[in-house]
């Protein structure tokens, strides 16, 4: 299987300030793995919508994925309680 690219939306950057360090290194750790399958264990797809989710810890991961290009383009990290409002 091809190893996907990892892009960011530019929100993203701004999420993560929110979110303490030791969280942060998990969560990136946790993206990292969506390059070699982003379609693992544990992710889930959102309805209505051509995004999916996983989780880590309390926080989700919110992110496409295109196939044709092989791109996941990560688009909202943020609290579970806050991450589905306005994205």
């Amino acid at each position: 299987m091809a190893s996907y690219r990892i892009s960011f939306k530019k929100s993203v950057a701004k999420d993560l300030r929110d979110i303490p360090n030791k969280d942060v290194k998990r969560i990136i750790e946790r993206i990292d793995c969506l390059s070699k399958n982003p379609r693992a264990e544990g992710c889930i797809r959102l309805s209505g919508q051509e995004r999916y989710r996983v989780r880590q810890g309390v926080y989700r991961i919110v992110y496409e994925i295109q196939d044709e290009e092989l791109v996941v383009l990560v688009v909202k990290v943020a609290h579970r309680a806050q991450v589905y409002k306005s994205s």
